[in-house]
C-alpha cells in the first residue's frame, strides 16, 4: 500500500472519529441545556445556569465527547492539510441535521436540507484530493 493511500485511509478514519465525537457531544450538550431551560443574560441568570450545568451529567458526557473531538482534530491536523481536514469534517453538519430530526424532533426546512446537500457535495469533492500537500507526509 502506498504512503499516500495510508495517509488517506488514516485521515478519513480519524475524521470519522472526529465527526462522531463532535456530533455526539453537541447532541448531549443540547439535551442537557434543554433540561436546564432558557438562560437569562444577567449575572444571576448566568451563575444559576452555570451551577445547573455543572451538576448535569448529560452536559459532562457531552464535554467528554467534545474533548474526544478536540483530541482527534489535533491528531489529524498533525499529518493532513487544514484545507483538507476542515471541509471533510464539515460532513458533521449533515449528521447534525439528521440527529436533530431523529433525537430532538426538530423540523428541518427544505432550505436547510439544500444547504446540507451542498455541504455534502463539497465534502465529496474535497475527499477526492490528497490529504496532504507536503512532500513527505508522516505515516
Amino acid at each position: 500500500m502506498s504512503k499516500e493511500r495510508k495517509v488517506r485511509i488514516k485521515t478519513l478514519l480519524v475524521a470519522l472519529v472526529m465527526v462522531t465525537c463532535a456530533n455526539t457531544g453537541d447532541l448531549l450538550l443540547k439535551r442537557g441545556m434543554s433540561r436546564i431551560g432558557a438562560v437569562e443574560i444577567s449575572v444571576v441568570g448566568l451563575s444559576q445556569a452555570l451551577r445547573m450545568a455543572m451538576l448535569n451529567p448529560v452536559i459532562w458526557l457531552g464535554i467528554l465527547f467534545l474533548t474526544g473531538y478536540m483530541a482527534s482534530l489535533m491528531t489529524v491536523m498533525s499529518w493532513a492539510d487544514y484545507s483538507y481536514v476542515m471541509p471533510v469534517g464539515a460532513f458533521g453538519y449533515a449528521v447534525n441535521a439528521m440527529l436533530a430530526v431523529v433525537f430532538l424532533h426538530e423540523t428541518v426546512s427544505i432550505h436547510r436540507w439544500t444547504g446540507v446537500f451542498v455541504i455534502c457535495v463539497g465534502v465529496l469533492l474535497v475527499g477526492q484530493t490528497k490529504p496532504t500537500t507536503v512532500s513527505n507526509p508522516p505515516v
